[in-house]
């Protein structure tokens, strides 16, 4: 291996640090994209629980943020209505896209750098078949009948060969793997997005009991004070 690098010159380095920076992305990512770190079966099932119930404590929100990603906004959400039983459905929607946008760049971190070792690597390892070339034609001598120095000119073909091919090695598994993280973004997205709208409804039929029996109490302790108003 080391006698691949020293034949490849010097243009192999920056592409070998991209290499050990994308596989480092790339086992980042799939760990933390897994469903049971963002959006968890078990959560979603346990969503439907919280139908027709009491709101729930402090303790579920707490919970539910400590669970997954999709826990977070949740919690979120369930949060604001705890802090303001009276809260309205837009300040309430507001909490819920903050969340979810914040989720949403989390599940995004690293993917445009990612994509940018894609997109580089190639165009490194033609820099490296560029200096391979100017290596070649430094071999030949103006003038003179002989092929030039047959050591510098297989030394420019393999740094020509070498990056070309280590380029390509690297922006591959690191462009297929940016199109799959992509994809697993775009469903977790449209998951959170669903399942945020589902339990933003949950929560408004409790926010808007809680209005009803405001303005009940409200308009009871008008009607009791007009009451006394009237005796005196």
């Amino acid at each position: 291996m080391l006698a691949i690098l020293q034949a490849a010159g010097w243009p192999i380095w920056p592409l070998l640090a991209c290499s050990v920076l994308a596989l480092a992305l790339i086992i980042e990512r799939f760990w933390s994209l897994r469903a049971e770190r963002v959006a968890p079966k078990a959560l979603l099932a346990d969503i439907d629980q919280f139908e027709g119930k009491a709101l729930p404590d402090a303790e579920t929100a707490d919970k539910l943020a400590g669970h997954s990603l999709l826990g977070e906004v949740l919690a979120a959400g369930l949060r604001a209505v705890q802090t303001e039983p009276l809260i309205n459905d837009v300040r309430l929607r507001q909490v819920f896209e903050v969340a979810g946008r914040g989720a949403v760049h989390r599940l995004e971190r690293y993917l445009t750098l990612l994509g940018t070792i894609a997109t580089a690597a190639p165009l490194m390892g033609l820099l490296g078949t560029v200096v391979g070339m100017i290596e070649i034609f430094a071999s030949q001598t103006p003038g003179s009948g002989s092929g030039g120095d047959p050591a510098q000119l297989a030394h420019g073909i393999s740094i020509a060969l070498y990056n070309t091919a280590f380029g390509l090695i690297v922006a591959i598994p690191a462009l297929i793997c940016h199109r799959h993280f992509r994809r697993l973004v775009d469903g977790f997205e449209v998951q959170l997005e669903n399942t945020s709208e589902r339990f933003y409804g949950m929560l408004t039929r409790h926010t808007h009991a809680a209005l009803r029996s405001a303005r009940m109490q409200a308009a009871t302790a008008a009607a009791h004070s007009g009451f006394q108003s009237s005796q005196q």
